[in-house]
């Protein structure tokens, strides 16, 4: 077993700030409605140190940081947060052996196995975006926003129980294929990822509020959708030109 002790100190520094990171963004999850007790998870895959801050004989081991599991939020803090390899697997990290990662610890995993793009991924329960998973229907592109976050549809994955990588092959195959970084898997609810965990938390959000305004917007009638040319010219914009540089 990996222990946390025995790491090279940027490491254990580099684990450290990714727990804070991950304890705050939690916090995001109840502000905006997202989640109930304990349910949903945020996990955020520890940086790569710098070569020349590590030794010639000293190497990172693939690490990621998620939430413990059935701990409620308000008692969540960067110590509490269990540090997990890219098996699935927790490591000596100083914490309770009775504190253990989420049950979607696989699924995270896998996705970060399968994805080197993905930095930070979320589950959330969030009561809009799980109404369209319950019924297994992707949420049309009928608003700018959709186009600029999603770049076309919020795809729906495919149903899977908890308890293996079976969600997570199912969040890599569907989003593979989509430019989206929001999956709604099929009557369970959404996964999101990010280049980091703050991403990943800003997917989750924009999720369920599409999710609430189209639903919103079907009672009135069926909303059309945006032509895909446009899609991908709004997409383009917002991904490369919308915002500040560097920031």
């Amino acid at each position: 077993m990996i222990r946390l002790s025995a790491l090279p100190e940027p490491v254990r520094e580099a684990v450290a700030a990714a727990r804070e990171r991950v304890a705050a963004l939690h916090a995001e999850l109840p502000r905006n409605e997202l989640v109930v007790w304990t349910a949903g998870n945020v996990s955020e895959r520890v940086p790569a140190v710098e070569a020349a801050r590590l030794g010639a004989d000293e190497e990172q081991p693939a690490l990621f940081v998620i939430k413990p599991s059935g701990v409620s939020y308000d008692e969540l803090t960067a110590e509490s947060m269990v540090v997990c390899t890219l098996d699935g697997e927790k490591i000596d990290d100083g914490t309770p052996e009775t504190l253990t990662p989420s049950s979607d610890t696989a699924a995270h995993a896998y996705v970060y196995r399968h994805m080197d793009e993905v930095g930070g991924v979320v589950h959330t329960h969030s009561t809009y975006a799980t109404a369209w998973a319950a019924r297994s229907e992707p949420i049309p592109c009928v608003l700018t926003m959709m186009a600029d976050e999603f770049g076309g549809d919020v795809p729906v994955g495919p149903f899977a129980l908890i308890g293996d990588d079976s969600i997570g092959r199912g969040i890599v195959e569907t989003l593979r294929t989509s430019r989206s970084p929001a999956v709604l898997m099929a009557q369970h609810g959404p996964f999101t990822v990010g280049a980091g965990a703050k991403q990943a938390v800003k997917a989750a959000v924009m999720c369920e509020e599409v999710a609430r305004t189209v639903h919103v917007a079907r009672q009135l009638g069926e909303p059309p959708r945006i032509d895909q040319g446009q899609i991908d010219s709004l997409f383009d914009r917002y991904q490369n030109v919308y915002g500040q540089k560097g920031a």
